[in-house]
């Protein structure tokens, strides 16, 4: 099992072995890992994702299990993320009146379960009511123009 990577590179714990293959004059060189056999059920594991920014070799960082480097940089990049938007559809546990007329519960008012915020989603709301239908079922989902809020 070989992988290739120019921009990473992996930091193995201490029952991981690791193997350079190629070399030479290439940029890039496979990195093969092979697994000790387990003498302990509590064996894991553990690799973690480098950048090759840094001058470090392998060889030369510690194997402990926490390094706060990799982890430091993501909070700085955390706030530039955009703004959540605002949740769409009915609060959950509200009531609505049912609007779309194939419905076996049209014109009767229900109570809002959950409102997928995913904007593709074709039938966002989930809404449960207090009669079943034929089917012996008594939620179903529906459109946003579909129903309509009751005060």
């Amino acid at each position: 099992m070989a992988m290739t990577s120019a921009a990473t590179r992996f930091i193995l714990t201490a029952n991981v072995t690791a193997a350079v293959v190629g070399g030479g004059g290439s940029s890039k060189s496979a990195t093969v890992v092979s697994f000790l056999p387990m003498r302990s059920f509590g064996s894991r594991l553990v690799v973690r994702a480098a950048d090759d920014a840094s001058p470090a070799t392998p060889s030369s960082e510690p194997s402990s299990t926490t390094t706060a480097a990799p982890a430091a940089a993501a909070p700085k990049e955390a706030p530039a993320a955009k703004a959540k938007p605002p949740p769409i559809g009915p609060k959950r546990g509200s009531k609505v009146k049912i609007l779309r007329k194939e419905s076996y519960w049209y014109k009767n008012v229900g109570s809002v379960v959950a409102v997928d915020q995913d904007p593709k989603t074709r039938y966002p709301v989930v809404v449960r009511f207090s009669k079943v239908n034929y089917a012996n079922i008594s939620t179903n989902n529906y459109a946003l123009d579909e129903i309509e809020e009751v005060k």
